[in-house]
Protein backbone atom coordinates (compact mmCIF):
# COMPACT_ATOMS: atom_id res chain seq x y z
CA UNK A 1 0.00 0.00 0.00
CA UNK A 2 1.35 3.48 -1.05
CA UNK A 3 1.83 6.17 1.75
CA UNK A 4 -0.83 8.60 1.89
CA UNK A 5 0.41 12.15 0.61
CA UNK A 6 1.40 14.70 3.27
CA UNK A 7 -0.64 17.20 3.44
CA UNK A 8 0.82 20.67 3.24
CA UNK A 9 0.67 22.91 5.75
CA UNK A 10 -1.78 25.37 6.84
CA UNK A 11 -1.20 28.36 4.93
CA UNK A 12 -0.89 31.36 7.17
CA UNK A 13 -3.32 34.22 7.41
CA UNK A 14 -2.06 37.66 5.99
CA UNK A 15 -2.04 40.21 9.04
CA UNK A 16 -4.64 42.01 9.62
CA UNK A 17 -4.18 45.53 8.08
CA UNK A 18 -3.20 48.46 10.41
CA UNK A 19 -5.90 50.57 11.93
CA UNK A 20 -6.03 54.27 10.79
CA UNK A 21 -4.81 56.15 14.07
CA UNK A 22 -7.04 59.08 12.61
CA UNK A 23 -10.21 56.49 13.97
CA UNK A 24 -8.95 57.07 17.59
CA UNK A 25 -10.63 60.98 17.52
CA UNK A 26 -13.62 59.29 16.74
CA UNK A 27 -14.56 56.72 19.12
CA UNK A 28 -17.10 57.38 21.38
CA UNK A 29 -14.95 57.99 24.10
CA UNK A 30 -12.83 60.50 22.72
CA UNK A 31 -16.10 62.37 21.44
CA UNK A 32 -17.38 62.15 25.00
CA UNK A 33 -14.36 63.61 26.50
CA UNK A 34 -14.87 65.93 23.85
CA UNK A 35 -18.17 67.02 24.62
CA UNK A 36 -16.97 67.75 28.36
CA UNK A 37 -14.22 70.10 27.55
CA UNK A 38 -16.64 71.52 25.02
CA UNK A 39 -19.47 72.18 27.74
CA UNK A 40 -17.25 73.05 29.67
CA UNK A 41 -15.43 75.97 27.84
CA UNK A 42 -18.70 77.09 26.63
CA UNK A 43 -19.84 77.65 30.01
CA UNK A 44 -17.21 81.02 30.09
CA UNK A 45 -18.82 83.76 28.72
CA UNK A 46 -15.30 84.98 27.98
CA UNK A 47 -14.28 82.40 25.43
CA UNK A 48 -14.81 83.65 21.91
CA UNK A 49 -14.66 81.78 18.85
CA UNK A 50 -11.22 81.33 18.33
CA UNK A 51 -10.86 79.85 21.96
CA UNK A 52 -13.41 77.64 20.88
CA UNK A 53 -11.91 76.70 17.94
CA UNK A 54 -8.43 76.03 19.65
CA UNK A 55 -10.37 73.32 21.48
CA UNK A 56 -12.03 71.48 18.42
CA UNK A 57 -8.65 71.62 16.81
CA UNK A 58 -6.65 70.23 19.74
CA UNK A 59 -9.65 67.18 19.53
CA UNK A 60 -8.68 66.31 16.25
CA UNK A 61 -11.53 68.75 13.86
CA UNK A 62 -9.41 69.51 10.70
CA UNK A 63 -8.94 73.04 9.49
CA UNK A 64 -10.72 75.35 8.75
CA UNK A 65 -12.29 75.15 12.12
CA UNK A 66 -14.13 79.09 11.43
CA UNK A 67 -16.46 79.53 14.02
CA UNK A 68 -18.63 83.01 14.06
CA UNK A 69 -20.26 84.62 16.77
CA UNK A 70 -23.86 83.14 15.82
CA UNK A 71 -22.06 79.78 16.08
CA UNK A 72 -20.75 80.42 19.36
CA UNK A 73 -24.26 81.47 20.41
CA UNK A 74 -25.46 77.86 19.32
CA UNK A 75 -22.70 75.82 21.07
CA UNK A 76 -23.52 77.65 24.24
CA UNK A 77 -26.98 76.43 23.73
CA UNK A 78 -26.03 73.03 22.67
CA UNK A 79 -24.21 72.73 25.88
CA UNK A 80 -26.23 73.99 28.42
CA UNK A 81 -28.97 70.97 27.01
CA UNK A 82 -25.92 68.24 27.07
CA UNK A 83 -25.34 69.52 30.58
CA UNK A 84 -28.77 68.13 31.88
CA UNK A 85 -27.00 64.30 30.75
CA UNK A 86 -23.76 64.77 33.00
CA UNK A 87 -26.59 66.60 35.60
CA UNK A 88 -28.41 63.23 35.79
CA UNK A 89 -27.98 61.48 38.92
CA UNK A 90 -29.08 58.26 37.64
CA UNK A 91 -28.80 55.99 34.86
CA UNK A 92 -32.44 56.26 34.27
CA UNK A 93 -32.69 60.05 34.14
CA UNK A 94 -29.48 60.29 32.14
CA UNK A 95 -31.41 57.76 29.70
CA UNK A 96 -34.33 60.10 29.39
CA UNK A 97 -32.39 63.39 28.58
CA UNK A 98 -30.55 61.99 25.76
CA UNK A 99 -33.81 59.89 24.46
CA UNK A 100 -35.37 63.27 24.39
CA UNK A 101 -32.37 65.07 22.97
CA UNK A 102 -31.65 62.02 20.25
CA UNK A 103 -35.88 62.33 19.32
CA UNK A 104 -35.78 66.00 18.81
CA UNK A 105 -32.40 67.09 17.51
CA UNK A 106 -30.82 63.80 15.42
CA UNK A 107 -31.75 62.25 12.51
CA UNK A 108 -31.15 58.61 11.29
CA UNK A 109 -28.13 57.25 11.77
CA UNK A 110 -25.31 56.54 9.04
CA UNK A 111 -21.79 56.52 8.12
CA UNK A 112 -19.73 58.63 6.67
CA UNK A 113 -15.72 59.44 5.60
CA UNK A 114 -16.25 63.15 5.20
CA UNK A 115 -15.44 62.48 1.34
CA UNK A 116 -12.29 60.14 2.17
CA UNK A 117 -11.00 62.44 4.82
CA UNK A 118 -11.42 60.52 7.66
CA UNK A 119 -11.98 56.52 8.82
CA UNK A 120 -16.02 55.75 8.11
CA UNK A 121 -17.83 56.46 11.22
CA UNK A 122 -21.48 56.72 12.80
CA UNK A 123 -23.23 60.17 12.29
CA UNK A 124 -26.80 61.66 13.07
CA UNK A 125 -26.74 64.97 12.51
CA UNK A 126 -28.20 65.90 8.97
CA UNK A 127 -25.06 65.95 6.74
CA UNK A 128 -21.72 66.94 6.20
CA UNK A 129 -21.62 70.63 6.38
CA UNK A 130 -24.29 70.89 9.16
CA UNK A 131 -23.59 73.77 11.38
CA UNK A 132 -21.17 73.53 14.51
CA UNK A 133 -24.07 73.33 16.89
CA UNK A 134 -26.23 70.74 15.17
CA UNK A 135 -22.74 68.61 14.73
CA UNK A 136 -21.73 69.48 18.23
CA UNK A 137 -25.21 68.31 19.97
CA UNK A 138 -25.71 65.27 17.59
CA UNK A 139 -22.31 63.69 17.74
CA UNK A 140 -22.33 64.22 21.72
CA UNK A 141 -25.43 62.59 22.11
CA UNK A 142 -24.64 59.97 20.02
CA UNK A 143 -21.20 58.86 21.75
CA UNK A 144 -22.71 59.54 25.44
CA UNK A 145 -25.56 57.35 24.18
CA UNK A 146 -23.17 54.61 23.39
CA UNK A 147 -21.14 54.97 26.81
CA UNK A 148 -24.41 54.28 28.62
CA UNK A 149 -25.12 51.36 26.71
CA UNK A 150 -21.31 49.89 27.23
CA UNK A 151 -21.24 50.31 30.92
CA UNK A 152 -25.00 50.90 32.03
CA UNK A 153 -24.40 53.55 34.19
CA UNK A 154 -24.70 57.62 33.66
CA UNK A 155 -22.04 58.84 30.73
CA UNK A 156 -20.24 61.34 33.57
CA UNK A 157 -21.55 63.92 36.01
CA UNK A 158 -20.92 67.25 37.53
CA UNK A 159 -17.89 67.78 39.94
CA UNK A 160 -18.87 67.49 43.54
CA UNK A 161 -16.04 69.94 44.57
CA UNK A 162 -17.92 72.67 45.81
CA UNK A 163 -17.65 75.87 43.90
CA UNK A 164 -16.38 73.97 40.75
CA UNK A 165 -19.09 73.68 37.95
CA UNK A 166 -17.34 71.53 36.04
CA UNK A 167 -18.71 68.34 34.04
CA UNK A 168 -16.60 65.07 33.65
CA UNK A 169 -17.04 61.96 31.44
CA UNK A 170 -16.92 58.56 33.88
CA UNK A 171 -13.83 56.33 33.42
CA UNK A 172 -15.48 52.87 32.21
CA UNK A 173 -16.93 50.60 35.10
CA UNK A 174 -15.13 51.18 37.78
CA UNK A 175 -15.66 53.11 40.82
CA UNK A 176 -18.26 56.26 40.92
CA UNK A 177 -16.33 59.24 39.73
CA UNK A 178 -16.80 62.21 42.07
CA UNK A 179 -14.56 64.97 40.95
CA UNK A 180 -13.24 66.54 37.47
CA UNK A 181 -9.72 66.46 38.19
CA UNK A 182 -7.36 64.97 41.07
CA UNK A 183 -6.96 68.32 41.98
CA UNK A 184 -10.63 68.67 42.89
CA UNK A 185 -10.13 65.88 44.86
CA UNK A 186 -7.14 66.73 46.66
CA UNK A 187 -8.80 70.21 47.60
CA UNK A 188 -11.44 68.35 48.80
CA UNK A 189 -9.94 66.28 51.01
CA UNK A 190 -7.71 68.54 52.98
CA UNK A 191 -11.28 70.43 53.26
CA UNK A 192 -12.71 67.87 54.61
CA UNK A 193 -9.48 67.21 56.79
CA UNK A 194 -9.85 70.79 58.66
CA UNK A 195 -13.11 70.37 59.04
CA UNK A 196 -12.92 67.51 61.10
CA UNK A 197 -9.94 69.00 62.82
CA UNK A 198 -11.34 72.58 63.10
CA UNK A 199 -10.39 74.30 66.65
CA UNK A 200 -14.44 74.44 66.67
CA UNK A 201 -14.72 70.71 66.13
CA UNK A 202 -12.18 69.82 68.83
CA UNK A 203 -14.17 72.38 71.49
CA UNK A 204 -17.44 71.22 70.39
CA UNK A 205 -19.65 69.12 73.08
CA UNK A 206 -18.77 65.80 71.07
CA UNK A 207 -15.10 66.39 71.67
CA UNK A 208 -15.66 66.14 75.43
CA UNK A 209 -18.08 63.36 75.69
CA UNK A 210 -16.35 62.75 79.62
CA UNK A 211 -18.40 66.62 80.84
CA UNK A 212 -21.33 65.46 79.30
CA UNK A 213 -21.47 62.98 81.38
CA UNK A 214 -20.89 65.06 84.45
CA UNK A 215 -23.42 67.17 83.22
CA UNK A 216 -26.02 64.40 83.12
CA UNK A 217 -25.06 63.64 87.00
CA UNK A 218 -25.34 66.70 87.91
CA UNK A 219 -28.29 67.62 86.31
CA UNK A 220 -27.48 70.58 84.41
Amino acid sequence: MSPLPAEPPPRAEPPPPPRDPRSVRHSPAATARRTADLVNALADETAGPGDIAALLRAHGENDPVGLTPHDLAGLRQAAGRLREVFAAGTTTDAVTVLNRLLHEHTGPLRLTSHRGASPWHPHVDPDDDAPWPEWFLASSCLALAVLVWTHQRPPGGICAADGCPRVFVSQGSGRDRRYCSRRCATRERVAAHRRRHSPAQESGPSAHPHLQCCRKRSGT
